[in-house]
């Protein structure tokens, strides 16, 4: 079914333009090729990266059909476009590819937490500083957390001290990275590892594997020697 859509003239049609072009939408972010490509002129590049100059739009789509590829523009705000003629399903192939292993490659940020009380004995404070010394190793960022109970609110002071003295205390692993705050009725603060942490500790690891002999087994330790057996002195 054939509909047309009838239109006023003269001023009412300019207000109809007007109120179209004020519509809002999603703005296209994809790829533009070959025909979708509506520019009366182009800066080309070549299949293998020449460049040719800026041509018509005509000359171009003619050039990629002539080399069986497409007409790819890759910078869309340039003036002209600058396009490439190139085999766009390869394109997006090899980019969807090297995004993955970009991914892939990217570690993996990850916060371990550990809560102490305002009065911590020094015994506990030792235990707790001890596993925050083994996260900061292994490359974990750490949130460390006061928990206040009580009476023990009114005096947000003993928290702030023993973020101060635990901060102190693991300087050598790592830093201060959201300084002590108020977080309702805790008092929280993040330790982030020195750079290059996650590196050294599994390169600590496979320092302390054993090493497998030729045939894919760890070598066996060693059978102990057995005692030499005394010597009978000999009759003359």
């Amino acid at each position: 079914m054939l509909v047309v859509w009838s239109l006023p003239a003269g001023p009412a049609l300019h207000a109809v333009v007007a109120r179209a072009d004020n519509v809002g939408g999603p703005i296209s972010t994809e790829t533009r090729i070959n025909e979708r490509i509506r520019v009366p002129e182009v800066r080309l590049i070549g299949p293998n990266g020449e460049q040719v100059g800026i041509v018509r739009i005509e000359d171009a789509l003619r050039v990629a059909v002539d080399a069986d590829l497409d007409l790819v523009e890759v910078a869309p705000d340039a003036k002209p476009p600058v396009c490439k003629i190139m085999d766009y399903g390869k394109f997006k192939y090899e980019t969807a590819l090297k995004e993955r292993e970009s991914r892939k490659n990217q570690q993996q940020t990850v916060v371990k937490e550990q809560k102490l009380r305002p009065k911590i004995d020094d015994h506990d404070y030792q235990t707790k500083k001890g596993h925050v010394v083994r996260f900061l190793e292994a490359g974990s960022k750490v949130k460390v957390t006061i928990m206040f109970r009580g009476r023990e609110q009114s005096r947000p002071e003993l928290g702030y001290r023993l973020l101060q003295r635990l901060g102190a205390d693991v300087a050598d692993y790592g830093f201060v990275e959201t300084s002590a705050k108020q977080d309702g009725r805790n008092m929280t603060m993040v330790l982030a590892p020195h750079r290059g942490a996650k590196t050294r500790a599994k390169a600590a690891h496979d320092a302390d594997a054993p090493t497998p002999r030729s045939g894919g087994e760890a070598a066996a330790p060693a059978a102990p020697a057995e005692p030499s057996q005394p010597t009978e002195p000999t009759q003359n």
